[in-house]
């Protein structure tokens, strides 16, 4: 059986992270979560799958710019932005760590949920309750995930995809 492994934390680390929609978690992701796969190809896996699915695309239009506004307000506060991409259904963040990733990703998830919930009229839980997580390991690492956030929203095939995507590139 998948055993979840805890979430890694070095002050001043770069981390990739990436967390979805609740709604956007359906009975194959549920299923993916506890195949037993290598963590990254599972991660890949289920990217690929969210990027084409149509469930807990709340990600568009005014709830994308109202999330990309409040995490480059997050940049320096909870975390080092570098770049990050809004996908209808999930986000991708490269950051350098400030807090504790758990804290951060906690605060950015929590007031977000916040404001999209009122801008949709929703309530109730807005995002899955974890999220994936990878501690960069070196500059090649830096560059791969980099290009993989930069590209996913044009690899997708989304017509916007040029309002996906941030960066503010800072050197690793």
């Amino acid at each position: 059986m998948y055993k979840k492994l805890p979430h890694i934390s070095n002050d001043g680390s770069y981390q990739f992270v990436t967390f979805r929609t609740e709604d956007s978690v359906d009975d194959y992701l549920k299923r993916m979560i506890d195949l037993p796969m290598q963590n990254q190809k599972k991660q890949y896996e289920m990217d690929k799958y969210l990027d084409s699915s149509k469930n807990g695309r709340y990600l568009n239009d005014t709830i994308l710019e109202l999330c990309k506004a409040y995490i480059i307000k997050q940049d320096k506060k909870l975390f080092d932005v570098v770049c990050f991409s809004i996908m209808p259904n999930h986000i991708h963040i490269l950051f350098k760590e400030t807090i504790i990733i758990s804290e951060a990703i906690g605060k950015l998830k929590g007031a977000l949920a916040f404001e999209i919930n009122k801008a949709l009229g929703k309530k109730g839980q807005f995002w899955a309750k974890d999220f994936y997580d990878k501690s960069i390991r070196d500059k090649n690492h830096f560059d791969v995930v980099y290009r993989y956030i930069e590209n996913n929203a044009m690899k997708a095939g989304l017509e916007d995809s040029d309002r996906r995507f941030y960066s503010v590139y800072d050197e690793f």
